[in-house]
């Protein structure tokens, strides 16, 4: 302060200097103008220095501004470096809020904020394909108005939100399950989030239908082994129907045992997710079993053909692959009419990929069942599923073998005409 009434004492003494000066020299005329004139120089520079201020303000760039000399140097540095300060408190403000905007689009859930109206303050991109929302669009828009299932809105009108609420049958497609939970916060503002569960609910199906499937499948040879017991206990059978009912019961005792080592063979392969082994599997001997058992199997009811077009080995678990093509050759026989043919081959394309498939003659399976056939217990035919033995595991046994070596199952078939399953192997699993 003492500075600012030093300049303005000094100003006014110059002032007086050169009236005096010009009233001894040239007359009172001249006097009173001289004096306005040394009060109107720094008049004049201020306005000059608050012209040019102003232009930079508009230009946005006082911090580029530069600076005047005397009293107003001071002045012009302190606000540029204030601008500067601000700005880049502005800049760090807007790289934080960016980082935080990437890191909500970045979430796999969709988050949308609502304000105390419930109107949409923002919302990611994940929201968006949840909702069928546009945010430039639908931004301030009250969200039941854009989400209108009524469980939603009664969710919303209740307030209360300790719980999470499921939406089915959400997306363009209709075909997501969607867990969204709101969290309030700030002023009566409300975070909504909202998650995928589509593939925990199918998982959560398909356990259930896994539990209800075994159960009916372990359920019909136990009612046939308890209705046999009790006849034998209060029958008096001779040898022969005892025998006869023993031999019935002993098959039911084979099928529930080849249902649970089926179902242990498909725990393991599920629990085990690294690749197989890279062992020899000489496919002359293996080719020498699966025509032993498909012979035992058949009881000369089939024509059955084995070929080996290839010298070619395979590399992998032995026991793995040996219970693949049998469980594909089985599947075929098993499906195929008294006096029709089953066909095994393995061979190497062009490609040097190593395969092994079976065709058979049987009736063949339509169209929409091939997609779902290596589904645990998926069965085009039930009934003769079951006559024949079949468990309703095998295919799904061949799919997690084939994924353990890189392989894939190759389904092709027309009704009437029979089938062919093929298991397609990588290349470095072939040697020869």
């Amino acid at each position: 302060m003492l500075s600012v009434l030093t300049r303005f004492t000094l100003l006014i003494c110059l002032a007086f200097v050169a009236a005096y000066i010009a009233l001894a020299n040239w007359g009172p005329d001249i006097a009173i103008p001289a004096g306005l004139v040394v009060l109107a120089i720094p008049l004049v520079y201020s306005y000059i220095n608050l012209a040019r201020l102003r232009k930079y303000v508009i230009q946005d760039s006082v911090e580029n501004m530069p600076l005047p000399s005397g009293f107003w140097e001071e002045v012009f540095f302190r606000l540029q470096r204030l601008v500067r300060n601000l700005k880049q408190e502005i800049r760090t403000v807007e790289k934080q809020h960016d980082r935080f905007i990437e890191a909500f689009q970045a979430s796999p859930n969709g988050i949308l904020m609502l304000d105390d109206q419930d109107q949409i303050e923002w919302c990611n991109s994940i929201a968006e394909r949840f909702f069928g929302l546009n945010f430039k669009r639908d931004v301030l828009q009250r969200i039941n108005f854009l989400i209108r299932r009524p469980e939603f809105i009664q969710y919303l009108a209740k307030r209360q939100f300790e719980d999470p609420l499921l939406l089915e049958r959400m997306g363009s497609d209709a075909n997501l399950s969607l867990m969204l939970q709101a969290f309030p916060f700030g002023q009566n503002r409300h975070l909504l989030l909202v998650q995928d569960v589509t593939d925990l609910q199918k998982a959560d199906a398909m356990r259930r239908d896994f539990v209800a499937n075994v159960s009916h499948e372990m359920r019909t040879p136990i009612t046939v082994l308890m209705g046999f017991l009790e006849t034998i206990h209060t029958l008096d059978l001779d040898k022969a129907q005892q025998d006869q009912y023993f031999e019935m019961m002993m098959s039911q005792a084979q099928r529930m045992k080849s249902l649970v080592e089926d179902l242990l063979t498909l725990a393991n392969l599920e629990a085990n997710t690294l690749p197989a082994p890279m062992q020899s599997v000489q496919i002359p001997t293996l080719m020498a079993l699966l025509k032993n058992d498909a012979e035992a199997l058949s009881q000369g009811r089939h024509a059955l053909n084995f070929e080996t077009s290839s010298p070619c080995d395979l590399m992998g678990e032995e026991r793995e692959i040996l219970s693949a093509f049998s469980n594909l050759v089985s599947n075929a026989i098993r499906y195929t009419p008294d006096v029709g043919a089953v066909t095994a081959r393995w061979s190497v394309n062009a490609q040097g990929q190593g395969e092994f498939s079976v065709t058979d003659t049987g009736p063949g399976i339509a169209s929409e069942h091939l997609s779902r056939l290596t589904e645990r217990f998926y069965r085009v035919d039930r009934s003769r599923s079951r006559d024949t033995g079949g468990t309703g595991l095998g295919l799904a046994i061949v799919k997690h073998i084939a994924n353990r070596h890189q392989a894939q199952l190759i389904i092709e078939s027309m009704p009437g005409k029979g089938s062919t399953f093929t298991l397609r192997f990588p290349k470095d699993r072939v040697a020869c």
